[in-house]
């Protein structure tokens, strides 16, 4: 069965493919391991494949805390421990940007590189102040609150379909793991707190965002002269699922520069 034990909480996980490096998928905010269907069969084509589901979301088990970065970089971890696989290629979107560049951090043997698709962090400290009127919000009414907060991550060129399907997969996440999950998301998502935490990932890093307001701040902070930041104007918050084959054909092309294809 498809399930993990780690510490106490049990983690849904698929592992598929074969070759190296692997590579590890980590989904965002209220979503799980389904956001990776346009990358799983092209890139389990040539390397082993890893993709689960974060504490409290999808068909992972739903502890009464541990929804911060650090926790879901540690069960990570733990995961990666148990199936015997890494250093892995670590890629991860909005959230899961965050918490792939803190398991480069925290736990640096398991990291050959990260790949970070509109990442949930650098963003401007007056933005992130204002995320606690957004956490009040969630206390009260945690899906509404979350379901309009997401429908502003589409681009007039973002297919109807996605938003459909992200906001009823929404209605099912736990609306304490909502709440617990964005609260702790805010003191890292800052980029007086983020800035100097990312210096650390000393591993190539791939950064591709919706828009190029932290495109050059994220760059000032790459330690591998390897590592890129760019934008794809024009899209939104889903890069991945809006443009599929332009995404998995950059990450080969940069595994391949890595010689990590």
């Amino acid at each position: 069965m498809p399930f993990a034990r780690v510490g106490e909480v049990d983690l849904f996980y698929t592992d598929e493919g074969a070759g190296g490096p692997p590579i590890l998928f980590v989904h965002g905010f209220s979503c799980d391991s389904h956001d990776w269907m346009w990358q799983l069969p092209h890139f389990t084509r040539s390397h082993r494949v890893i993709a689960l589901d974060l504490r409290g979301h999808g068909r992972s088990g739903v502890p009464a805390g541990g929804y911060e970065p650090t926790t879901f970089a540690a069960d990570i971890s733990g995961l990666l421990r148990a199936l015997d696989c890494g250093p892995v290629v670590a890629i991860g979107h909005s959230l899961g940007g965050l918490i792939v560049s803190t398991l480069a951090v925290e736990h640096p043997e398991q990291v050959s590189a990260v790949v970070s698709v509109d990442p949930g962090y650098l963003i401007g400290d007056d933005s992130a102040l204002a995320m606690q009127s957004i956490r009040d919000a969630l206390k009260a009414d945690p899906v509404s609150t979350a379901q309009a907060l997401l429908s502003r991550s589409y681009s007039p060129a973002s297919p109807p379909h996605l938003n459909a399907w992200h906001m009823r997969r929404l209605a099912g996440v736990p609306g304490d793991v909502l709440f617990q999950t964005f609260s702790n998301l805010g003191p890292m998502a800052g980029r007086s707190v983020s800035g100097p935490y990312l210096r650390r990932r000393a591993c190539p890093v791939l950064a591709i965002y919706a828009n190029d307001e932290r495109v050059p701040v994220e760059a000032e902070l790459f330690s591998d002269p390897r590592s890129r930041a760019f934008c794809w104007p024009g899209s939104g918050h889903w890069l991945h699922q809006e443009r599929p084959a332009e995404f998995n054909t950059v990450v080969d092309a940069w595994l391949a520069e890595l010689a990590l294809g």
